[in-house]
């Protein structure tokens, strides 16, 4: 299940995370290219806080920025420097930063679709992740939110060799971000957990991590269940908002009775919330379905019949045709 520079880590067409196992994995129908951070690439180089010469930025933190390009070739040098220091919490290790950014390439002077454009979406930083690439993952870290800042970065910081096709960056473009650093999201939902009835899965998630789901030895229920375990207290989620989510998947049959369920996909492993548009047809009917009307914070248990998920479609050794689908969802933001 994965998405775009921000499509999914959230925003259009830059997808940051590694793309989910398990053929179509949760309830994504699509999949889009994901550069992820390349452990075969060169070595990041250390960041500096300026470099010769360097783009200058106008525009107050919090709207778009009017990034200028300088003349001559860019030092090569990954730079992060703070421009507006906030007020907020310092980001630490594995902290989820929700930014908005403004992004152009240095040599051709494109813009790229960010999050203050039409249909742009803010982007979900796992900070110091190994996972994503470092320039986002590494320079937000340590900043506070509320600031804003200036990232210029090497193909070593970026997307590689590799560059991003999709994105129209080639392999030796330098890239200029200026993110503003919006908050911290939740990495899971908080809460009492309400009891869940026994002919339904159980459900075991109170750690940052993927959930322990224990399927009973009973046929599943013919119809959606959208049971919420734990109630949030953000607003209601409307069709056609991105939603940020924590997610756990497996399929009913292959684990009917077992001691804990094999998962086959979750967004635990990716180490960033997964993020789609709700309720438009962008994921599968029992998830749309299930999650509108739902409030930000909540922890929510799916059990999706096939016709409202793969139908007679298998997607893998664990995700058989005609399987109904299990998720636990922790819905940890929405815009």
């Amino acid at each position: 299940m994965r998405r775009r520079l921000a499509a999914a880590l959230i925003v259009p067409a830059l997808m940051l995370t590694a793309a989910c196992g398990g053929g179509d994995d949760s309830g994504k129908k699509k999949d889009s290219a994901s550069p992820s951070a390349d452990a075969s690439q060169p070595a990041v180089p250390k960041a500096v806080a300026s470099a010769d010469p360097m783009p200058t930025v106008k525009g107050e933190a919090g709207q778009k920025a009017e990034i200028t390009v300088p003349k001559g070739e860019p030092s090569g040098k990954f730079v992060v420097s703070t421009l507006k220091e906030g007020s907020g919490a310092v980001i630490k290790k594995d902290d989820l930063v929700v930014t908005k950014y403004t992004g152009k390439i240095w040599k051709s002077g494109k813009d790229l679709t960010g999050s203050y454009d039409k249909d742009g979406s803010p982007l979900v930083v796992p900070a110091g992740s190994q996972t994503i690439v470092p320039m986002f993952s590494e320079s937000v870290l340590g900043k506070k939110v509320g600031s804003r800042v200036l990232v210029v970065a090497p193909p070593e910081a970026a997307f590689g060799a590799q560059g991003q096709p999709q994105l129209g960056v080639g392999p030796t473009d330098n890239l200029i971000f200026v993110l503003d650093i919006d908050s911290i999201m939740p990495k899971k939902a908080e809460g009492t957990q309400a009891p869940i009835p026994s002919d339904l899965p159980q459900v075991k998630a109170d750690k940052d991590e993927a959930a322990t789901i224990t399927i009973p030895k009973n046929d599943p229920p013919k119809e959606l269940v959208d049971k919420v375990l734990i109630e949030g207290k953000g607003p209601e989620i409307k069709s056609g908002q991105t939603v940020y989510m924590q997610y756990s998947g497996a399929a009913w049959k292959p684990n009917e009775g077992k001691d804990a369920a094999k998962l086959f996909d979750t967004s635990w492993k990716t180490g960033a919330p997964f993020s789609t548009v709700i309720g438009q047809g962008q994921v599968i009917e029992g998830w749309d379905k299930g999650l509108v009307g739902k409030k930000v914070g909540s922890r929510v248990l799916l059990v999706i019949p096939p016709e409202q998920a793969y139908k007679d479609q298998a997607k893998g050794e664990d995700l058989p045709a005609n399987s109904t689908l299990v998720f636990v969802v922790d819905i940890v933001g929405a815009v």
